[in-house]
C-alpha cells in the first residue's frame, strides 16, 4: 500500500499538472498547519504565563525545523552528511534576511530584551564552533557533532527553566482536570500542525523543483533559490501566521530558535552519524564560496537582526529592509555564480 501511494506520489512530480496539484496540496498543508501550530503553542505559552519568545524559540522552532533535520539526517545516513553544511548555513541566511526580514519591515514591535539574551548568545557561541572548524580545522569529525548535540541540549534546558522562571512558577491557572484537558488538547493540535507543516513543506518542495525543471530553470539556480526557500517555508508560514495575529514575539523567537538548531542539532546530527570535510563547491574570486561570502553573511544577518534589538529593545522597519536588500544580493551572487559568470 505504502509502495503503491509513493509511486503515485512520484508520478504526480513527473508531470506539469500534478506538479501543480502537489503545489497548491502542499501550500494549504502549510498555511493550515501554520495557523494550528501558532494557536496552540500560544495557548500553551498562556497556560503556563510562559513568554512567546521563549516558546517561539524552543517548540515552534523545533516544529518547523523539522524539514531540515529529515533531510539532513537522511542524507548523513546515505553517507552524504556534507549535505547539511550547506543546508544549516543556507536556512539561517534565508531565515534571517528572509523571513524575520519580511515580518519586520511589515511590523515591528517592541521586544522584551531579557528574553532573547541567551538565544542570542547561544547562537553566536554555536556559530563560532562552527567557524572554528570550517576556517582552522577545515573539517567536521564527530566528536564536533557531538558537542553540537551538547550544545543543544544546554540551550533546551537552559531556555525552558529561563521559561517557567518567566512563568510565575509555571503557575498560571490551578491545575485541575479541566485545565489539564485543555493543555493536552493544544498539544495534540501541536503535533498536528508540526505534521501538517513538515508533509505540506515536502509536497512543495518536490513540485517547485518538479516545475522548476519542466520549464528548463538551470539545476544550480533551483538549489540556491526554490529548493532554499521550499526548506524554509515552515519558519515564513509559522512567522507570517503569527505576525498575522499579532505574536511578533512569537515569530522573532521562531528564527532564532530555528537557527540555533540549524546549527547544533541538523548539522550536530548529521555530522555525528557521518563526518565530512569542507565540501570544495563553487569558487568565489579564486576561494571557497561559503568561507569567504556565505559563513561572514550568516553572522552578519544575525547581528544585524538582534544587536540592535538588545541595545534598545525593539526592532525597526529599517532593519527589515537592510536585510531584504543583503538578501536579494546573497541570491543574485548565487545565481551567477551557478551560471558561471562570476
Amino acid at each position: 500500500m505504502f509502495e503503491q501511494i509513493l509511486l503515485w506520489y512520484n508520478g504526480l512530480t513527473d508531470s506539469l499538472s500534478g506538479s501543480l496539484i502537489l503545489f497548491v496540496i502542499g501550500a494549504v498543508l502549510l498555511i493550515k498547519g501554520g495557523d494550528i501550530f501558532v494557536d496552540s503553542s500560544v495557548g500553551i505559552a498562556k497556560r503556563f504565563r510562559i513568554p512567546e519568545l521563549i516558546i517561539g524559540a524552543t517548540i515552534v522552532s523545533i516544529g518547523t525545523t523539522l524539514p531540515e533535520v529529515m533531510v539532513s539526517v537522511t542524507a548523513a545516513v546515505n553517507g552524504n552528511g556534507a549535505i547539511a553544511y550547506g543546508n544549516a548555513i543556507g536556512s539561517i541566511i534565508c531565515n534571517t534576511a528572509l523571513i524575520a526580514a519580511l515580518t519586520i519591515a511589515i511590523r515591528p514591535t517592541p521586544i522584551n530584551r531579557k528574553t532573547i539574551i541567551s538565544p542570542v548568545l547561544f547562537f553566536f557561541a554555536s556559530a563560532t564552533i562552527y567557524i572554528i572548524a570550517a576556517y582552522i580545522f577545515g573539517r567536521f569529525d564527530r566528536w564536533l557533532g557531538l558537542v553540537l548535540l551538547l550544545v543543544f541540549g544546554i540551550y533546551m534546558a537552559t531556555t525552558i527553566y529561563s521559561g517557567f522562571k518567566f512563568s510565575e512558577k509555571g503557575a498560571a491557572e490551578k491545575n485541575t482536570s479541566a485545565v489539564n484537558a485543555i493543555i493536552i488538547k493544544d498539544v495534540i493540535f501541536l503535533i498536528i500542525g508540526a505534521a501538517l507543516i513538515a508533509f505540506g513543506a515536502d509536497m512543495l518542495e518536490a513540485s517547485s523543483v518538479s516545475l522548476a525543471t519542466i520549464v528548463g530553470i538551470p539545476t544550480e539556480v533551483i538549489g540556491v533559490t526554490i529548493v532554499a526557500l521550499c526548506t524554509s517555508l515552515p519558519e515564513l508560514v509559522t512567522a507570517v501566521t503569527a505576525l498575522v495575529k499579532g505574536h511578533g514575539a512569537l515569530s522573532l523567537g521562531n528564527i532564532i530558535g530555528a537557527n540555533i538548531f540549524n546549527l547544533v542539532l541538523v548539522s550536530g546530527t548529521a555530522v555525528t552519524i557521518s563526518p565530512f570535510a569542507i565540501p570544495e563547491g563553487s569558487k568565489l574570486l579564486g576561494f571557497n564560496t561559503s568561507q569567504i561570502m556565505e559563513i561572514p553573511l550568516m553572522v552578519s544577518v544575525m547581528a544585524l537582526l538582534t544587536l540592535p534589538t538588545l541595545l534598545k529593545g525593539k526592532l525597526y522597519r529599517w532593519q527589515g529592509v537592510m536585510l531584504l536588500l543583503l538578501y536579494v544580493v546573497f541570491v543574485v551572487f548565487q545565481v551567477l555564480i551557478a551560471l558561471g559568470i562570476v
